[in-house]
């Protein structure tokens, strides 16, 4: 006779879909948070992979409104009460942003492990493999402007070969 094993993340039906709420409640912060890493970019190349996370974003926005509507048949209403931190400087916001990825594949995975297997389940798992996907750009931005720091450059202008 074997004990049934539960993942430590194992979450409910119900706290799944109020995660996905959650998720998208804090989108004004996040929008603030991408204008103003694009803002500090140093170069256009960098604009462009934060352009780019941002977007992904956005749908992955819509996408959780959307399952929200399809398991609830309600709309999400309202938006975080959560102050918005402003960035004190490229590199500190880029790690944030790092983390902040980081931190959504955890809470997102919570959201899987409480859907139903189907196309909800597949779309989180999407969102999931996008997340990672971020937390490499920035990983990657992270190191391109600590190198040039290192060497004594301007960050993102003309040194990106070799990285």
């Amino acid at each position: 006779m074997r004990a049934n094993f539960v993942p430590i993340w194992n979450t409910g039906f119900p706290k799944a879909v109020q995660m996905i709420k959650e998720a998208v409640q804090g989108e004004r912060n996040d929008e603030l948070f991408y204008d103003e890493l694009i803002n500090l970019a140093p170069s256009q190349e960098q604009v462009a992979i934060i352009e780019s996370i941002r977007n992904d974003e956005r749908g992955h926005n819509k996408m959780f409104r959307e399952m929200y509507r399809a398991l609830t048949g309600q709309e999400i209403a309202g938006i975080s009460s959560e102050k918005y931190e402003r960035v004190q400087s490229y590199t500190e916001g880029l790690q944030r942003a790092l983390m902040g990825e980081l931190g959504a594949v955890e809470r997102y995975r919570n959201i899987w492990f409480g859907l139903p297997a189907g196309i909800y389940k597949d779309t989180v798992y999407g969102i999931i493999l996008d997340e990672l996907k971020h937390a490499a750009k920035y990983n990657y931005l992270i190191t391109l402007n600590l190198r040039s720091l290192q060497l004594g450059q301007q960050p993102g202008f003309g040194n990106t070969v070799g990285v």
